[in-house]
C-alpha cells in the first residue's frame, strides 16, 4: 500500500488527532476515511457528456450471433 506524507500546521495536526481519537481510529486510518470519502466514487464530473457521442468512426454494428450450439450435459 502506498504511502504518503503531508505537512499541516501544529493546530491543524492536533484537531486531526483529537478527531482520530474520539472516532477509536489511528490518524492514518482517520486522514485515509477522509481522502476516501472526499474522492467518493462517484464518475468524475461532466464525464458521459464528454464521452456521450464522442465515437467519431464508422456506426459500430453488432454481427449476427449465430446459433446457440447444443452440449452434452455432464
Amino acid at each position: 500500500m502506498p504511502q504518503l506524507h503531508l505537512y499541516v500546521p501544529d493546530d491543524v495536526a492536533e484537531r486531526i488527532r483529537a478527531r482520530a481519537k474520539t472516532k477509536r481510529m489511528s490518524v492514518s486510518r482517520f486522514l485515509a476515511a477522509l481522502v476516501r470519502r472526499e474522492l467518493g466514487e462517484d464518475w468524475p464530473a461532466d464525464y458521459f457528456d464528454d464521452v456521450y457521442g464522442a465515437w467519431a468512426g464508422e456506426p459500430l454494428e453488432r454481427p449476427d450471433q449465430g446459433v446457440l450450439e447444443t452440449r452434452e450435459a455432464l
